[in-house]
């Protein structure tokens, strides 16, 4: 896509940060950036294992608890940082095909109706149905 292309293939849904425990490091960012835990939205289902954050700037951000979750120390490479994109898009199999003809590589098909993707540079990110 060149840079006067209005089209775009998805919107950011939310950032989401892997973390050993979900709901509690919602509540911290709450305190931080002020906004709602868990506020019901049709996007997701929230649990012990999955938190969100709608702030009162119109920002989400989602806390996802991964086992064994080895926090970054930055700037060690060894301990990287640990965030991924959440993009809504109209249509996943013309969104996967787009961004793979950009560079990505397809990682796993959610039976759950979603697809992650590694960027080139190996970051995760997936594409939802918005």
């Amino acid at each position: 896509m060149s840079k006067g292309d209005s089209a775009v293939i998805g919107n950011l849904q939310c950032v989401v940060l892997d973390c050993p425990d979900a709901p509690g490091l919602a509540r911290f960012y709450r305190e931080l950036l002020g906004g709602e835990v868990n506020r019901p939205d049709r996007r997701w289902a929230v649990n012990d294992d999955f938190a969100t954050l709608h702030t009162d700037a119109g920002l989400v951000l989602a806390f996802q608890r991964v086992a064994d979750h080895r926090p970054p120390r930055w700037p060690d490479g060894e301990h990287p940082q640990q965030v991924h994109l959440d993009l809504d898009v109209p249509d996943l199999d013309r969104a996967q095909e787009q961004v793979v003809g950009l560079g990505a590589t397809l990682l796993h098909v959610d039976p759950r109706g979603w697809r992650v993707l590694a960027d080139p540079a190996g970051h995760p990110f997936c594409l939802l149905r918005g």
